[in-house]
């Protein structure tokens, strides 16, 4: 196993094809500031680039998840002009993005609190799994500010429906409310929450990782596009993969009754 120690979030690389990334400022409930973007971009990049990572869990130290934006951090934009202002917004809403259009699955190990930016980290994760003591909870408005940068995220897993049902009066959320919002996948107890996780894991590691990768390509585009647009893209796409390796390995695994070769079991 390899580790990367940053300041402010921890990235641990397991032989199993599992890296772990941690938000770690405990003491200060994982808020979000300048230093953890820099950091979670480095380790985005990290991830990426090493073909060994099959899947990702996102997680925070302690007892929250993330608190969303730094306090400090946000009254420091108080006195910017809008150009500074803009510059400061950007680096969460290129995180973000990042991690939504991460090439490995995104497990959401949500250990506890979230609130405004961690709503938002919580959003772009392919699978969210919360302690059923968890509150979640978009607090913006009450503090005269607005959702901004994380929205997109958000309100593409909620809906309209539901974005107006939090987003306009800052309603705190239970897990199982968040599960029934479609911001939260599942709900387990504390003691439950790491073989949960470790199912989802499991579930990645059997299948493709490229076929993977394609495949959020693939959802991303079609709840974009039109019908007609998406008859051309998806064709061309399952033309593509036929000629891939993969595809050839995963048929004549199944011919041959055996498992594919990117089969594994976490911890085996």
């Amino acid at each position: 196993m390899s580790q990367q120690n940053f300041e402010t979030i921890r990235l641990a690389i397991e032989d199993s094809g599992v890296a772990r990334l941690t938000l770690h400022r405990p003491d200060m409930h994982n808020a979000l500031n300048p230093t953890m973007f820099a950091e979670l971009s480095a380790a985005i990049a990290l991830i990426e680039d090493d073909p060994k990572v099959r899947v990702v869990v996102l997680s925070g130290a302690g007892e929250s998840f993330c608190a969303g934006g730094d306090f400090r951090w946000q009254m420091s934009q108080r006195d910017q002009n809008r150009a500074e202002r803009i510059k400061s917004g950007r680096p969460l809403a290129e995180i973000l993005y990042k991690l939504n259009a991460l090439t490995k699955p995104l497990i959401g190990r949500i250990n506890g609190q979230a609130y405004g930016g961690g709503t938002g980290m919580i959003a772009v994760c392919d699978v969210a799994i919360a302690v059923d003591t968890a509150k979640i909870a978009l607090t913006e408005v009450r503090l005269g500010l607005v959702p901004a940068t994380i929205s997109p995220y958000v309100a593409a897993k909620m809906g309209e429906s539901y974005s107006r049902r939090v987003f306009l009066n800052a309603k705190p959320m239970s897990a199982g409310e968040a599960q029934r919002y479609g911001l939260v996948h599942e709900v387990v107890p504390a003691d439950k929450l790491d073989a949960a996780i470790e199912a989802e894991i499991d579930l990645f590691l059997s299948c493709a990782p490229g076929a993977i990768a394609m495949t959020k390509k693939l959802i991303d585009y079609v709840v974009t596009h039109d019908y007609t647009d998406n008859l051309i893209y998806t064709v061309d796409r399952l033309a593509d993969f036929w000629e891939t390796d993969e595809a050839k390995e995963g048929m004549q695994s199944f011919f041959d009754k055996r498992k594919p070769s990117w089969y594994r079991r976490y911890g085996k």
